[in-house]
């Protein structure tokens, strides 16, 4: 019988606390923010109608990027059909872009809704895609509070706007 093991990171759920403390007043949400920004300065891989593609300014890996709803809404359910299928296509043509740049092994895609699940804006719906490769973990989140990213996230958007789908 095999037996689970735990690691803990005690310091996500500060990075949770932090990140999702009430800003001051009036204060924007950084997912309405983005889209105001030029797509070059803010690394928006794309825009449609209901949803825009943009690098994840903290990612977990090379290319890890988040498709994200215009619409200012928590969850799922709270999209209309077209603004769902907006975002689950922007996913597909993420999961294309990454497999094209970075021919990994995998690609995780991933939702997290609310604040218990792990959002860190819990408050606007959006859908991480990163690629993953055999291998690939390690100790060095857990244990040293560090990820090891091997290129810039300029160079990671650039390598993904030349492989993303027309």
């Amino acid at each position: 019988m095999s037996r689970l093991d735990h690691l803990w990171a005690g310091w996500r759920s500060s990075y949770i606390a932090d990140i999702t403390a009430a800003g001051p007043e009036g204060e924007e949400c950084v997912f309405c923010a983005v889209p105001k920004l030029d797509d070059t300065e803010a690394m928006i891989l794309e825009r449609t109608e209901h949803s825009y593609t943009v690098m994840n300014a903290y990612p977990y890996t090379s290319g890890h990027v988040m498709a994200v709803a215009v619409r200012h809404v928590g969850g799922l359910v709270d999209l209309s059909p077209d603004e769902a299928a907006a975002l689950m296509h922007a996913t597909q043509r993420a999961t294309a872009a990454i497999g094209s740049a970075y021919r990994p092994d995998g690609i995780n895609v991933g939702v997290n809704l609310g604040s218990g699940a792990g959002a860190g804006i819990p408050g606007h719906v959006h859908m991480h895609v990163l690629p993953r490769w055999s291998g690939d973990t390690n100790f060095m989140t857990s244990v040293a509070e560090t990820r090891v990213l091997p290129e810039p996230l300029r160079q990671s958007f650039e390598k993904l706007l030349g492989g993303w789908p027309s």
